[in-house]
Order: structure tokens, then sequence, then C-alpha cells
């Protein structure tokens, strides 16, 4: 006689009864998965965070340096991160197979990517570039005229590379060719929208570039050493070493470094001047009301033991914590947003250029989503929105030719002459 089990539960044709896992047992099996993945249980977190360190005292070196070097240093160095990000992100889908029947075709990618520079860098950097050699008038001739037909330019460079794929299309290659011109173009998007948001805040003066980048420093090694030692609560699952520990903690100590870094950095010319050509000389400039010092009477019910009775902020200090807030709270979901598009492709990493930490794309996935807020931030809340008498000074020297601009200068002679006289 047959037991009341057998009726309800499948059994397969050797007589072995097969138990469907039930949700709770699955949810179970996760969250020991996470548990597993945290760094806190990692044995080999040691050794891996002696690597990751040694990359970072190097690379936090290194860009120092490069700061200490000025605007176009740093606007150079961007344009290296640019080229081994593109270098990740083309491999990341290139098939060794396919590209051995289409010669050139990764010569093909690259002068997508250097036309979409020349385009952006063009528009970004052409005033400075004609405040740069003004005093030379050929120079200055020769730089208005591939100022003023910039655009026909990198149009035609654009149009010369889409008739170069459509000549090359293969039979039976297509869906991987036309793949492949998608994503070249997806790439552009990614790392030229970000950059030229970066290169147009370090022009506006480094500290709008250099405090959001190292808050976003901040802010990735406050996490890993918070959840390094205390991490217990998984964050998010599409990065499982994240956790809410490591990330609160993290958002508190960023917060506290953008109010302190604000307050060094705003005292340094060289940082907060902005850059109106291409020169690499030292900056002297008004330092405008951000980054004069307030001094703060402090309230009567402070404790006598508390050594100071007045304490001096700089009203950027206020502007510095929206981006410690932002960096905190919305800049990591560039990072998981990262995680998720690498579980997709199956990847761990994006390269392994800088040991410990991966590729460059794995280390810039949260600066490019806080490049643009710092950006739209500084235009929106920090720059006075009125018209200078340097904007219309850079407007006449890019627009007009040198007869006009002299037929200008005769023209506003006469009219101040007739206002002193009447």
């Amino acid at each position: 006689m047959l037991n009341d089990n057998s009726t309800n539960s499948p059994s397969t044709p050797g007589g072995r009864t097969r138990h469907r896992r039930r949700p709770s047992d699955a949810t179970s099996e996760d969250s020991k998965t996470n548990e597993r993945n945290l760094l806190v249980d990692d044995r080999s977190k040691y050794k891996s965070m002696l690597i990751r360190a040694y990359s970072t005292i190097w690379m936090i070196g290194g860009f120092a340096l490069i700061i200490y070097f000025g605007h176009l240093y740093i606007t150079a160095m961007v344009v290296v991160i640019q080229v081994f990000m593109a270098k990740e992100l083309f491999n990341l889908l290139r098939r060794a197979r396919e590209d051995t029947r289409l010669p050139g075709f990764r010569l093909l990618n690259w002068h997508f990517f250097f036309t979409a520079m020349l385009f952006v860098y063009g528009r970004i950097l052409s005033q400075r570039l004609v405040n740069t050699v003004t005093s030379d008038k050929f120079l200055y001739q020769l730089v208005s005229s591939l100022i003023k037909y910039h655009m026909v330019i990198c149009y035609s460079l654009y149009i010369a590379g889409f008739m170069w794929f459509i000549l090359t299309l293969k039979k039976k290659m297509y869906k991987y060719q036309f793949g492949q011109y998608a994503w070249t173009h997806m790439i552009l998007i990614v790392v030229f929208t970000q950059s030229s948001f970066t290169v147009a805040n370090i022009f506006e003066g480094i500290i709008w570039f250099l405090l959001p980048a190292s808050l976003i420093v901040i802010n990735d090694i406050a996490a890993y050493i918070v959840g390094f030692f205390f991490g217990r609560t998984p964050l998010i699952k599409l990065s499982p070493k994240k956790t809410w520990e490591g990330f609160i903690g993290a958002s508190i100590l960023t917060m506290i470094s953008a109010f302190g870094l604000a307050n060094v950095m705003g005292r340094y010319q060289w940082l907060t001047c902005p850059r109106t050509d291409l020169s690499t000389g030292w900056l002297h400039c008004d330092p405008g009301p951000l980054f004069k010092p307030e001094s703060f009477t402090l309230p009567g019910w402070t404790p006598d033991w508390f050594p100071w009775k007045k304490v001096s902020i700089l009203p950027v200090q206020g502007h510095a914590l929206c981006l410690g807030l932002f960096s905190s709270i919305i800049a990591p979901f560039g990072g998981f947003f990262a995680s998720g598009f690498k579980r997709a492709f199956k990847v761990k990493d994006f390269g392994d250029s800088i040991p410990g930490h991966g590729g460059i794309t794995d280390r810039m996935d949260c600066q490019m989503v806080m490049a643009v807020f710092a950006y739209i931030f500084h235009q929106s809340f920090v720059v006075a929105q009125s018209i200078s008498v340097d904007t219309i000074y850079d407007q006449i020297l890019v627009n007009l030719t040198f007869e006009e601009q002299a037929a200008l200068y005769m023209k506003l002679g006469q009219i101040l002459q007739q206002r002193m006289i009447s």
C-alpha cells in the first residue's frame, strides 16, 4: 500500500522523491551567499587590501603632482583616462575571430573616437585658445578660421567614417558590424559626455574639479574600510560586497571631509581662480565673496572648555556640503550601474591596468556621475547669471574679423565722445 507522501510528491523513475525548493529556502541560501561575499568574512581580504592600498597611494601621489602642474596638465590627464576607458570598453564586445575577417575595423572605432574628441574639446577650449594667441596676428587669424569651420571639419570627418563603415560591410558579418557601430557610439556618449563637463569644471577653477573628485575617492575608501571591518548587512545584490554599514559610515565621513576640504582649498588662488587661456603660469585673481572668510561668534551656551569662541567659515563650504551629499547618496549608483553592466557581460572588471582596482573604467564609474552634477550645480547656483565685460569681449574676439573689431572700436569711441560732450 502506498503512503500518503507518494501521492503528493512527484517521483523520479528510480523511485526517489524530488522535493521542490521553497521560496523561503531560496531566500535563506541567497542571504548565506551574500554573507560569504562580505569583506568582513573574506579570508584573503588583508592581502587584497594591501594591494589596493599600494595602488591607491601611487594614484593619489601622481594625481597630486598633476594638480600642482595646473589646468593644462589636468586636461591632458583627462584625455589619457578617456583613451584607456575607450580601449577597455571597445574590448568588452570584441571578438577576435570576427576581427580577423575585418582588417582595419578597430581603426574605424578610433577614427570616431578622435573625431568626437576634436568636436568636444574644440567647443570647450576654442575661446581659451584664442585668448592664448591674441598677441600673434598670424596665429590669431589661423585659429579664428579653424574655430569658424570647426563644425564643418568635425562633420566631414564623421561622414568619412560613416562612409568607411558602409564600404567595409561584409556578408554574414552585418549583425556583428552594426552591433559594433552602435556600441562605439554608446561609448562615445558615455565617455565624452562626462569628460566635457569635467574639463569645463577644470577651467572654471581647479577646486570645482578637485573637490568633487576628492569626495568620490574619500567616499569609496571610507565605504571600503568601514565595510572591511564592520560590514554585516548587504546593501544591494548588484554589488554583494557593499554593505549598509559601509554606505552610512562613508556618507558621514564624506560630509565632514567636504566641509573641511572646501575650507582648505578655498584659500589658494591656484585652485579657485578660473583659467581663461591655455597658459601654465601662476594665477592671481580676486577670489570673490565665495572664497572670502566670514567670522561667526559661537552662542553663549558653548562650554567654557571649548577652545574657540569664533569660527571662520568660507561661503563655499555650504556648497561643498551639497556636493558631499550627492557624492555620498547619489554618485554610488554609478558604481551600482557599472556592477550590473559587468554582470550582464559576465566580467569581473573592465580591465586590469590598476592592481587591486581593476581597470580605469572601474574607478571612473562614480566620477562620471559626479562630474556632470558638479558642472550643473556650479552653473546653476554658483556662477552669477549676468552678462559680463569679459563675456562680450570674448564674443567679439571669436565672432568678428579684425576689420569688424576695428570698426566696432571706432564706433564705440564716437559714442563715448558724444556722451562726454553732452
